[in-house]
């Protein structure tokens, strides 16, 4: 496979909002995956040998907190998409290290097409932004996490 053939392989997952797909041809196969968990890639040679490449640390993202230290996690009240500003255009709602009280609204939740603003229901300061934005979210999913006032 060449790089071509990845990149229309790639299209295809976002034109159809694939978050998964395997693809076999003679002995290559390439298994390619969305979303925001950080995977092992996994190549497989021609010889049928699969070799796994370490996990890179997705960009953008802030280290994860040291352990020991308590902090609130925001969960997402509903299944839907995840969105950081009311328009690509606005700037964030929230980032690391803004502070937060009961009432700020931190992201969008868009579910069925409607936008749901969701709010901290917490005071402290934003610690980690778990979800990128765009990104589906399931019910329960922690979204943000906050530093305690």
């Amino acid at each position: 496979m060449d790089i071509k053939e990845i990149r229309r392989l790639v299209k295809l997952m976002v034109d159809n909002d694939l978050s998964e797909l395997d693809v076999a041809d003679g002995e290559q196969s390439i298994h390619l995956k969305r979303g925001t968990d950080v995977e092992p890639v996994r190549v497989v040679h021609s010889g049928g040998e699969a070799t796994e490449a370490p996990p890179a640390a997705a960009h953008g993202e802030p280290a994860a907190e040291p352990p020991g230290e308590e902090l609130h996690e925001i969960r997402s009240p509903m299944v839907g998409t995840f969105y950081t500003s009311s328009s690509p255009e606005e700037t964030p709602f929230v980032s690391v290290g803004d502070a937060v009280g009961h009432d700020t609204p931190v992201c969008i939740i868009e579910a069925m097409k409607v936008m749901n603003e969701i709010k901290a229901e917490c005071s402290g300061t934003v610690a980690e932004v778990c979800v990128q934005n765009a990104q589906p979210v399931e019910y329960g999913q922690v979204i943000f996490r906050v530093r305690p006032a």
